[in-house]
């Protein structure tokens, strides 16, 4: 693996259409939800919702260690 490929999935994050998508809404849901509680547009967030940014933040967190361990393996070399 070279530094590009690497840093590049390092960098790789979770958009707010990979959350849409996750809760069947809209990007504009997600991102009413996450203005300020005091904010007029401010929307409540979708049912669920923490169940599934659970499962998004367990899935990064796997890839990120799988990519930990792909580059532990190549500078043990």
């Amino acid at each position: 693996m070279d530094f590009r490929k690497a840093t590049d999935e390092l960098f790789e994050g979770i958009s707010h259409q990979d959350l849409a998508d996750a809760l069947g809404v809209s990007v504009a849901t997600i991102r009413q939800a996450r203005l300020d509680k005091g904010a007029k547009a401010r929307r409540s967030p979708p049912e669920g919702w923490e169940g599934t940014v659970a499962k998004l933040a367990k899935d990064r967190a796997n890839s990120l260690q799988k990519l930990s361990e792909r580059l532990q393996k190549q500078s043990a070399k």
